[in-house]
């Protein structure tokens, strides 16, 4: 993985060393900068120094809580982020022992792991077709029939965070939405 969608690359150098950060800035993108949902895995180890998903699901809440909340937070809503974010450690540390990794290197088939991203706390159908798309993408991860459960999320364009591989194609991705937004109230 070699990811540039932060603008920090520091940032970006935990994305492409730490598995875990990426479904981490995949849950924290949500009414929240893509480029900083990102950047959620690297403040974290930044302050917690460590990304374990086992530290971190079984870290006192009220303490990570404020640890994500420092400036800048992990998210616009760091408490209840930093909720999710240990929710989401524990179920990657109960189902997979640890290694998010498994998450999709394990499914043979686009529906299996389509289900597994959607089993993630804060993944709906829309994040999950998006997240399957990003691994297709940027990971290689490419089961069969990992395009139809992606959706318009697997065709060529600047669609999603799935597309993001440097800050001309984050802009693309940017005006495609606006676009889209303008569009839909028109």
């Amino acid at each position: 993985m070699s990811f540039q969608m932060t603008g920090l690359p520091e940032a970006d150098d935990v994305l492409d060393q730490h598995p875990f950060a990426v479904v981490v800035g995949m849950m924290l993108d949500q009414q929240y900068g893509m480029e900083h949902a990102f950047r959620g895995g690297w403040k974290v180890l930044s302050r917690f120094g460590t990304l374990d998903p086992a530290a971190i699901a079984a870290a006192e809440p009220e303490a990570f809580k404020e640890l994500c909340s420092q400036p800048p937070a992990i998210h616009r809503f760091p408490g209840s982020m930093a909720a999710r974010l240990q929710e989401l450690a524990a179920l990657v540390e109960s189902r997979y022992d640890g290694d998010v990794t498994r998450l999709w290197t394990e499914p043979t088939t686009g529906k299996e792991l389509f289900k597994r991203v959607q089993e993630l706390p804060g993944f709906g159908k829309q994040k999950a077709q998006i997240f399957v798309a990003l691994l297709a993408k940027q990971v290689g991860v490419r089961p069969e029939g990992w395009e139809a459960v992606a959706g318009d999320y697997a065709l060529e364009g600047y669609r999603s965070v799935a597309d993001v591989v440097d800050g001309d194609s984050l802009q693309k991705v940017r005006d495609f939405k606006k676009a889209k937004k303008a569009a839909a109230n028109a």
